[in-house]
């Protein structure tokens, strides 16, 4: 990419943020969702470039807009992957919860792994803990390791993920190893990307959630100097096809953070919906909205956060 179209996207995420946002505590997770899905299509005709969306709300028939394969952008500049989340955690929005957020990332052609919406294993650390994990070995090897290569206790760590109940097990082995558990009701992309800012309060992520969000959480832990790998886990013969059609050799393929998100450039921006661990929420005023976001650049290593206020009679995006 010749230019930071991070700076450039981030109005894409932005104009989602904001959409969501009005149906924070309302209790209409499909709307919270739908209008974050409309704001985000349109921001997207402003920005020059040729974008294919690789992650995205569906397959085409599924939803009719940011389905895989769709084109966006302006057609005008280089052609690079999308992966697009006008909003992780819907029900987050609609229940008034923390932690839910727009996310965009991209990266030249062809090195956005095409998850599909299915279930997967993930572990991710922060950059101090790099090179330290092994999804194949398991969570009490995993700490050893992490703790040290951090040079800490193991009982230093806060491991965070979702509260799930298929999560008991690793819950249980997490405890026995003496190690801190923050359990979150949704949103392990932002969960990941925590492990690898200063000050979050989490070391490490573990446990099964979407395929998707961990592309997007491939690609912020590129920006970030952090690791990550995964591993599918189908749960149904649909599952497994759907898994097939990417290529893989093997199902169980555990898949790095170069295999989610490779390439010399991969760009990350994201804006926060409601408040979160590190991005404040969505602020309205008279005639305007406030966004916090957060926007990072792999080949420079930049990390931004960005406040803005949005005027709306300024601004017919909105």
């Amino acid at each position: 990419m010749e230019r930071n179209l991070a700076l450039e996207v981030v109005r894409v995420a932005e104009a989602a943020a904001i959409s969501c946002a009005r149906w924070m505590g309302r209790g209409n997770e499909q709307l919270a969702e739908q209008t974050a899905l409309d704001a985000m299509r349109r921001a997207f005709d402003g920005v020059n470039f040729a974008g294919t969306v690789v992650i995205g709300r569906g397959e085409k028939g599924e939803t009719p807009t940011l389905y895989v394969g769709e084109q966006v952008g302006s057609g005008a500049g280089p052609e690079l992957d999308v992966a697009a989340e006008p909003v992780e955690g819907p029900s987050m929005v609609a229940e008034g919860r923390a932690n839910a957020l727009a996310a965009v990332a991209l990266a030249e052609k062809g090195c956005l792994f095409p998850a599909p919406d299915v279930y997967m294993e993930k572990i991710a650390v922060g950059p101090k803990a790099l090179g330290a994990i092994d999804i194949t070995a398991g969570p009490e090897a995993n700490l050893r390791s992490i703790a040290e290569t951090m040079k800490c206790y193991v009982e230093d760590l806060t491991v965070v993920m979702l509260d799930r109940p298929r999560h008991v097990d690793l819950i249980k082995a997490v405890r026995e190893m003496g190690a801190r558990i923050k359990l979150i009701q949704g949103g392990d992309l932002s969960a990941a990307i925590a492990t690898a800012l200063e000050d979050s309060g989490v070391d490490v992520l573990m446990g099964i959630g979407r395929a998707p969000e961990g592309v997007l959480a491939a690609a912020a832990l590129r920006c970030l100097g952090g690791d990550m790998q995964a591993q599918f886990t189908p749960s149904s013969e649909e599952d497994v096809e759907r898994v097939r059609r990417t290529g893989l050799k093997e199902i169980e393929q555990v898949l790095t953070i170069t295999d989610l998100a490779k390439g010399g450039e991969v760009t990350f921006t994201t804006t926060g919906v409601t408040d979160g661990d590190f991005l404040k929420g969505v602020r309205f005023f008279g005639g305007g909205a406030k966004t916090h976001s957060l926007v990072m650049r792999s080949k420079s290593g930049t990390v931004r956060f960005i406040e803005a206020i949005h005027r709306f009679d300024r601004n017919p995006i909105y």
